[in-house]
């Protein structure tokens, strides 16, 4: 691979703009950079999660998603390039399966929290529905390939999964929400 950015700092940014990966620039504060933002800090914090001691399953299965979370914004730096597949969503909806066979139904709302690896992929997931709304926002501007909008909306679901089994691992509790009427109790 040939060196990509031999220069971090250009100034050219200095305006307000910021180039795309086809040569145009658009303000810095446009919806496509927004959502783009959005992406690379869900993929940040799915990294932040990757530095918890996590079932080895797990790991292998964030990492593909910060790969799969560098595809799309591949495709929001690219106008028109397609680079996140149906593929890659059923592969979601077969860890989501794999994960939701071992847990306990859900009775009550869960609270964000538990051990720091469920609470930091609550985090993740939060910052994944705020990319998902982005992403909604652009795409009803411009055209955003489809498995995008799938892919993220299950994410969102496959963190909350994956925060319930990794306090399932660790043998601490999901934090259950009480009514306030039942907290006075």
């Amino acid at each position: 691979m040939a060196n990509r950015l031999s220069v971090i700092a250009t100034r050219t940014g200095d305006d307000g703009t910021t180039g795309l990966g086809d040569g145009s620039r658009v303000a810095k504060n446009s919806l496509r950079i927004a959502a783009l933002g959005d992406v690379d800090e869900l993929n940040s914090a799915v990294g932040v999660l990757l530095t918890h001691a996590l079932p080895p399953e797990v790991s292998a299965d964030l990492l593909t998603i910060q790969h799969d979370l560098f595809d799309m914004g591949a495709e929001l730096c690219i106008p028109g390039h397609v680079a996140l597949s149906d593929e890659q969503v059923s592969h979601l909806d077969g860890r989501l399966a794999h994960y939701n066979r071992v847990l306990p139904p859900l009775r009550e709302f869960v609270l964000p929290g538990g051990s720091p690896g469920a609470a930091h992929a609550h985090m993740a997931r939060t910052i994944c529905r705020r990319a998902e709304r982005s992403l909604i926002a652009l795409a009803d501007r411009e055209f955003i390939n489809y498995p995008i909008r799938r892919y993220i909306n299950r994410l969102s679901d496959l963190m909350f999964v994956l925060a319930r089994y990794i306090n399932q691992q660790q043998e601490c509790p999901d934090v259950l929400w009480l009514s306030r009427h039942s907290r006075q109790e």
